[in-house]
């Protein structure tokens, strides 16, 4: 139980920080592209990079701080770092036809997924 109050606490921080963000980004840039969501995923992205190889490398912070910072605050930040992360460990395995297929596994099949629900919504209550 504790370890899931550590992540809620964690996801609370990430959405926030994942909101103030968005809005700063889109505030700047505007809203004719997705310059907001791609800040977001890059500098997820990167954070969590750093934290990982820092972890891997020299410092190895107990499990409730684990927990807070990569999934809690990261991952409610953006799950594009997990996704990333993913892509890197099949990458230091050598396993570039795996890397393929994921890719465009979660590409095709998440926004697949997502026009599904928007059409199962409007077949619903059209």
């Amino acid at each position: 139980m504790k370890l899931i109050l550590v992540v809620a606490a964690g996801g609370a921080v990430g959405a926030v920080a994942r909101y103030v963000m968005m809005s700063a980004v889109g505030a700047m840039v505007g809203a004719g592209f997705p310059w907001a969501t791609l800040a977001v995923n890059v500098i997820g992205s990167l954070i969590f990079g750093l934290l990982i190889e820092t972890m891997a490398l020299f410092w190895s912070p107990g499990e409730a701080l684990r927990a807070f910072m990569v999934v809690g605050v990261l991952g409610a930040f953006t799950t594009f770092s997990t996704f990333s992360l993913d892509v890197v460990v099949l990458y230091e395995r050598g396993e570039f036809a795996a890397i393929a297929a994921y890719v465009i596994a979660a590409f095709v099949l998440s926004v697949g997924a997502l026009f599904a629900g928007m059409a199962m919504v409007r077949a619903a209550f059209a």
